[in-house]
């Protein structure tokens, strides 16, 4: 398995940001070919501090080719240019192959 993981800084307005998550940019990672899942979550911490990221997203498919043509795919092209409707605070996206010990 392969997977993206998007992890979203903290936004100005936290509840425009999670609108505009859930009801856009989740369903186009949705419309990716060969996707095996979308996950995401708003971060907290234990002690209620504040997390590093704002909201991290995990998106796998079965392998890095899937995973490289899905984001050159019309849905990838419609992800990549919907981050400037919502993550003007940055996003950091990472690449690389699950491993599961459990």
């Amino acid at each position: 398995m392969y997977q993206l993981v998007a992890s979203y800084a903290h936004p100005d307005d936290p509840a425009a940001f999670v609108e505009h998550y859930r009801g856009t940019h989740a369903p186009i990672a949705r419309d990716f070919p060969k996707v095996r899942s979308v996950r995401w979550s708003v971060c907290e911490t234990p002690d209620g501090t504040r997390p590093a990221h704002f909201l991290i997203a995990v998106v796998t498919w079965d392998s890095k080719e899937d995973a490289l043509a899905a984001l050159a795919s019309p849905a990838g092209e419609a992800a990549v240019a919907d981050l400037a409707n919502f993550a003007g605070a940055g996003v950091d996206i990472e690449f690389g192959e699950v491993v599961v010990e459990v």
